[in-house]
C-alpha cells in the first residue's frame, strides 16, 4: 500500500488546464506542458490516495486490466521506472488512454463509494510523460524472427496494438492505412488540444525501430484487393474501425451547409497541423449546431470555438444527466451523469431532449436553421412535447451521432466474412473472423466503442493470431470477445 492514511489526509486534486482565454487562441493541449506535467506538483500525495484495496475494482473497470494500485504505489515510492514497467505490462499506449479514456476506473474505484475517487488516469499519463522525459520507454525488438507475415488493416488504436505485440512476438507486420498518414482516428479523428500528435509520432517511430512496416496511402480492397492480401500474408488483421456514420433522414437533409462531423474534424486537424487544404470546411463566423452529445460532439465543439464560430449549439436526444450517480446505476458500474470536458468549460450551449424536426434552407439551398421539437420518453420511446417546436438559426451542421458499423463496400466484401447482426464482423473466441487465417480487433468486430477497448482487443488478437501462427502464445491471453464487463 502506498500511503496507509493518504486517502484520509488529502482529497482528490486533478491537473489544472490552461485559462480559457489562452487555450482558445491555440491548438495546444488543453494541460499546460501536459496533463501528467500539470500533476507532477501533487502526483505524490494523489497516487497516496490509493487504498490498495483487497478486491480492486478498479481493475474489473478498466478493459485492459491495468495493475492500478501497484504503479499509484511505486509512484508514491518516487519508482518512476517500475511504474511504466508495470503500466506497459496491461497497456501498450498510455501517452493516449491517459489523453483520451473516460476513465471508467475512476468510477470503480473503491474510494469512490463515499469519498471522491483516486485521479487514476492523471496519474497514470504522469508516469508515461516522465518515462519519456527519462528515457524510459526503449523500443523492444524481438531476439529471433518467426518467419510469419501478418497484415493489419488500419493504423488506429486496435492496428497499433496488436502490430506490437505480435511484432515483439517475432512476426513481420506489416499496417496498412488508406489516409495518407499513419494512426487512424488518432491522427485525424482527435483533435491537436485533446492530443498533440507528437506523442502518437513518437509511439509510431518506437514501433519503426522495433520492426514494424507502416505502408500509409494504401487502400486495401482498392489498391490491394482481399484475395491479394491473402496470398501475401499468413494472417490478416481486420482494425478497420466502425466508420460507418449515422444519418438523420428528416426533410431538408440535401441541404447544402449539413456535414458529418468526420467530414469536418479530419480538416481542421490537417489545418491545425500546418497541412494545406483546400476549401476547408470551417466554422469561422458561422453559427454552428451539433446533433449529438458524445465526445465527437464535444470534439466538433471545441474545434469550432478555436476556428471563431459566431454560436454553437449541441443537441441531445436524450434528457440531461444528473449531477451524481442515478439509483439504478449503483458503483461500481460506469453512470450516465452530467460531466463537463475542456470544449464545453470554453464555449457553445447545450441542449437536451429535443428532436430535430426539419432543417430549413434559403433561397440558394443553403441551411439556414433547424425546426426542434422538446421529446420526452414514454414507454420506451421518444414522444414530442405539444407547444414546443421553435427554430434556432444554423449556418453550419455537425452530425455527430455515432457509427453504425465498418465499411462493407472493398474488402469486407472482397473477404466474404460474415456480419452479425449489428452488421460488425462476425468473430469466434479466438477473434478469427468466418474465414480462415483473417482476425478481427477493435471497433470493427465490437462496435464503436472506447479506446481502451480498442488497445485491449488488439492486444488480445494478436495473441490469438501467434497462437494460430505457432501453435502457443507468451503473449497476454486472449479476452474473449463474447465477454463483457460489468462496468463498460
Amino acid at each position: 500500500m502506498a500511503d496507509p492514511r493518504g486517502f484520509l489526509k488529502n482529497g482528490r486534486q486533478v491537473a489544472e488546464r490552461r485559462p480559457v482565454e489562452e487555450r482558445v487562441q491555440d491548438w495546444n493541449e488543453v494541460y499546460p506542458g501536459s496533463a501528467g506535467r500539470a500533476l507532477l506538483p501533487i502526483i505524490t500525495e494523489q497516487a497516496g490516495r490509493c487504498m490498495d484495496c483487497g478486491i480492486p475494482f478498479c481493475h474489473q473497470g478498466c478493459p485492459l486490466g491495468n495493475i492500478i494500485p501497484e504503479w499509484n504505489d511505486l509512484v508514491w515510492r518516487d519508482d518512476w521506472e517500475g511504474a511504466i514497467e508495470r503500466l506497459h505490462a496491461t497497456n501498450n499506449f498510455p501517452d493516449f488512454t491517459g489523453r483520451l479514456c473516460p476513465a471508467p476506473c475512476e468510477t470503480a474505484c473503491v474510494l469512490g463509494i463515499n469519498q471522491d475517487p483516486v485521479t487514476i488516469k492523471n496519474v497514470e499519463v504522469a508516469i508515461i510523460d516522465k518515462a519519456w522525459d527519462s528515457g524510459y520507454v526503449r523500443p523492444q525488438p524481438p531476439e529471433w524472427l518467426s518467419g510469419r507475415t501478418v497484415a493489419v488493416v488500419g493504423s488506429g488504436p486496435a492496428g497499433l496494438a496488436a502490430a506490437q505485440q505480435l511484432t515483439r512476438a517475432g512476426h513481420t507486420v506489416a499496417v496498412y492505412e488508406r489516409a495518407d498518414k499513419i494512426g487512424g482516428l488518432l491522427r485525424y479523428g482527435i483533435p491537436e488540444f485533446k492530443m498533440e500528435k507528437k506523442h502518437l509520432d513518437k509511439r509510431l517511430e518506437q514501433m519503426r525501430r522495433e520492426g514494424t512496416v507502416f505502408r500509409a496511402g494504401v487502400d486495401v480492397g482498392r489498391q490491394l484487393p482481399g484475395d491479394k492480401l491473402r496470398e501475401r500474408y499468413d494472417a490478416v488483421v481486420l482494425a478497420i474501425g466502425s466508420t460507418v456514420a449515422r444519418d438523420l433522414e428528416v426533410p431538408g437533409r440535401s441541404l447544402d451547409g449539413i456535414h458529418q462531423a468526420m467530414d469536418f474534424l479530419p480538416q481542421a486537424n490537417r489545418a491545425a497541423l500546418g497541412e494545406q487544404v483546400d476549401n476547408q470546411l470551417t466554422a469561422e463566423g458561422k453559427h454552428v449546431v451539433i446533433i449529438g452529445g458524445g465526445d465527437t460532439g464535444a470534439d466538433c465543439l471545441g474545434t469550432s470555438t478555436r476556428q471563431g464560430a459566431a454560436s454553437i449549439t449541441q443537441l441531445e436526444i436524450m434528457p440531461e444527466p444528473p449531477e451524481s450517480r442515478p439509483a439504478g446505476q449503483p458503483w461500481p458500474t460506469y453512470p450516465m451523469v452530467f460531466r463537463v470536458s475542456s470544449a464545453h468549460e470554453e464555449a457553445g450551449e447545450r441542449v437536451y431532449a429535443v428532436s430535430t424536426q426539419e432543417f430549413l434552407g434559403d433561397d440558394a439551398g443553403h441551411v439556414r436553421a433547424l425546426r426542434l421539437v422538446d421529446v420526452k420518453m414514454e414507454n420506451g420511446r421518444f414522444v414530442e412535447v405539444e407547444g414546443t417546436v421553435r427554430e434556432i438559426p444554423a449556418d453550419l451542421v455537425l452530425l455527430a451521432m455515432g457509427f453504425t458499423g465498418p465499411e462493407r463496400a472493398g474488402l469486407v466484401e472482397q473477404l466474404a466474412v460474415d456480419l452479425d447482426e449489428r452488421g460488425n464482423v462476425a468473430r469466434d473466441e479466438r477473434y478469427m473472423s468466418s474465414v480462415d487465417g483473417v482476425f478481427v480487433a477493435g471497433d470493427a468486430g465490437r462496435g464503436q466503442s472506447l479506446i481502451v477497448w480498442a488497445i485491449a482487443e488488439g492486444r488480445a488478437a494478436a495473441a490469438a493470431v501467434d497462437t494460430y501462427l505457432t501453435g502457443s502464445t507468451t503473449l497476454p491471453a486472449p479476452i474473449p470477445p463474447t465477454e463483457r464487463p460489468l462496468l463498460v
